[in-house]
């Protein structure tokens, strides 16, 4: 109990030290700059701004009042890390649902880790982050992940080295962003899983995706379940996109077009590994009908 009193005292007198406008600190080069970064600190929460950059988009509030329950008795174990913006003002680099619990709780303060850092230090350093936490879903990630790509600028091996992951788990996540959005949304929402989505995607069509995500939820198929149907799908498109005319024999073919050409309309065949086969042909009316009917009876 002595040292958790000792360390509540370190973290107000720093928090003292960064009101005092003659020790005002905004580079790492600065006075005092060693005292207040890397250091626990008791911060108003009136004075920390929330994230521009959170990649979370949705908070639980049952999982918030449980998350304040917790810090009612016991404190707030893990403090939240957030960056200088100006004198007496800081901005949340992570812990949202922490400063969301407390001021549920109606606290004034919170410890804080501060950093001092630019926008694109920022938004790497919660990024990075939120994706080592547990409890983000699957999309949440992968949307991280692509911001990492695409506003940080890192490779999938630099990412892989941020934030513990292998590349080809990394990939993986990515993959998801591009099934359909209703079926992202289910993913968050937990109807399904990522094991479903990985299986999703492997279909093309967003359609055919959506049908296959609406029997997953109508008869609760497992992953298992739902890779053989997917598997089912494959295999039936596979069999409508093959196409028997290549297999022909050039004679059938030549007497295709023949015929085509003297009745002035479009004649078909198919054959089998035996030499039979049959031949259509098409017409557009009764007088069409009746017109080649002419033509063949001579």
């Amino acid at each position: 109990m002595a040292k958790a009193t000792k360390k509540q005292a370190l973290g107000r007198g720093l928090s003292a030290l960064l009101k005092d406008p003659s020790n005002d600190i905004n580079t790492a080069q600065d006075k005092n700059a060693d005292k207040i970064v890397g250091n626990v600190i008791d911060l108003p929460l009136v004075d920390i701004d929330m994230n521009p950059f959170q990649p979370r988009t949705s908070f639980n509030e049952e999982s918030l009042r449980e998350l304040a329950s917790s810090i009612r008795e016991l404190g707030v174990i893990q403090p939240i890390t957030v960056r200088k913006k100006g004198f007496g003002k800081f901005e949340l680099v992570s812990g949202e649902r922490r400063c969301r619990a407390s001021k549920l709780l109606g606290l004034k303060t919170i410890p804080a880790y501060v950093r001092i850092a630019n926008d694109q230090e920022s938004l790497e350093m919660a990024l990075v982050e939120n994706i080592q936490r547990q409890d983000l879903d699957p999309i949440e990630i992968a949307l991280s992940y692509q911001r990492l790509i695409e506003e940080i600028d890192l490779t999938q091996e630099q990412m892989s080295e941020r934030v513990g992951k292998s590349r080809s788990a990394i990939a993986n996540y990515l993959r998801l962003l591009k099934l359909d959005p209703i079926i992202q949304t289910g993913m968050r929402d937990n109807f399904i899983t990522m094991g479903h989505g990985r299986a999703l995607i492997t279909i093309e069509s967003l359609e055919e995706q959506l049908d296959i995500y609406q029997k997953i939820l109508s008869e609760s198929l497992s992953v298992r379940e739902t890779e053989a149907l997917v598997k089912g799908a494959k295999d039936s498109s596979l069999s409508r996109k093959q196409k028997p005319s290549n297999s022909l024999p050039s004679y059938v073919e030549s007497s295709v077009q023949d015929l085509s050409g003297r009745l002035n309309t479009k004649v078909t065949a198919t054959t089998n590994s035996k030499g039979k086969g049959k031949i259509s042909i098409a017409f557009t009316s009764k007088e069409d009908l009746e017109r080649i009917t002419k033509l063949i009876n001579g």
